[in-house]
């Protein structure tokens, strides 16, 4: 039986109503308002009406984020995370061999609540550690802008620059969301990365009815690196964007060539996916 629906936005016009079973936590942090509750998709994070996981899908999800950045890397040593609040890509970055791994998220209380009660990503004892900085994991509470910004003047350099946030908001300019999806803010997560390093977004849906916000990344991600791979989930509504400053010929082939050899082993993603969803739609790639 329901105890109540959440009605997320997808394009004008266009609702998508979850269901929800129990509400396990739901309130206001300083950021944002947050909803976590038991879904026909088990339990399920919400922010500001918009699903950002599920227990069913999450794992398709963050491995589509996070494994074609992890094998078109030349090296995984170090890692940033701007966002991503449940910590499961932090736990890939190690598992693939990663000894530092910063992440850097604005909202404190948003991720200790998915510590608390989401069943994937960071337990409580895992967070603690992470806080401490006790392990290769380190968790800073802090602005992602100002953490760039203050890095790229700084000597630290990064294998892999991840940033997962929730949408873009291109009907509300002063989001302050939007500043993190910018060719600004790319130009700095490129600055710090190191030679061979990638920086990979959750870059918007490939849906016709929803794409705005995925052409718009595919513009700023050609105006700043040399190499553009794009990830479209087969399995998930998101697709992914991964940019190199050096120039690589072939960049789905050589995530195919270092597939085998990846210390993280993904269970959603082998070489076929890989060369099937690396093509992006049609009317995404006319806007270059």
């Amino acid at each position: 039986m329901s105890v109540g629906q959440i009605h997320e936005p997808l394009a004008p016009g266009l609702t998508r109503v979850w269901e929800l079973e129990k509400i396990v936590w739901e309130g206001d942090t300083p950021f944002q308002h947050v909803v976590i509750a038991q879904t026909d998709q088990g339990v399920s994070l919400f922010s500001d009406n918009d699903r950002q996981s599920t227990e069913l899908s999450q794992l398709v999800y963050h491995e589509a984020l996070m494994v074609p950045a992890l094998l078109l890397a030349d090296q995984v040593r170090s890692v940033l995370v701007v966002g991503s609040s449940e910590g499961v890509v932090c736990q890939m970055a190690v598992a693939a061999g990663a000894a530092r791994v910063d992440h850097v998220d604005i909202d404190e209380q948003a991720v200790k609540l998915c510590a608390e009660h989401l069943p994937y990503g960071y337990t409580l004892a895992e967070l603690g550690r992470a806080e401490r900085g006790d392990g290769p994991v380190k968790v800073r509470y802090e602005d992602g802008w100002q953490f760039l910004r203050d890095a790229a003047a700084g000597t630290d350099r990064y294998d892999i620059v991840l940033v997962d946030l929730p949408d873009e908001r291109p009907d509300d300019a002063d989001a302050q969301i939007n500043r993190l999806y910018g060719a600004e803010f790319l130009s700095m997560c490129k600055a710090v990365l190191a030679p061979g390093g990638v920086v990979v977004n959750q870059s918007g849906c490939p849906t016709l009815w929803r794409n705005e916000t995925l052409k718009t990344s595919w513009s700023r991600f050609n105006e700043v690196f040399a190499t553009v791979a794009y990830y479209g989930s087969d399995e998930h509504e998101w697709a992914y964007l991964f940019g190199r400053a050096e120039q690589v010929e072939n960049p789905t082939e050589l995530m195919v060539s270092r597939l085998a050899a990846c210390g993280y082993r993904p269970v959603s993603i082998d070489a076929e996916a890989l060369r099937s969803n690396a093509t992006p739609p049609y009317h995404v790639r006319r806007e270059v």
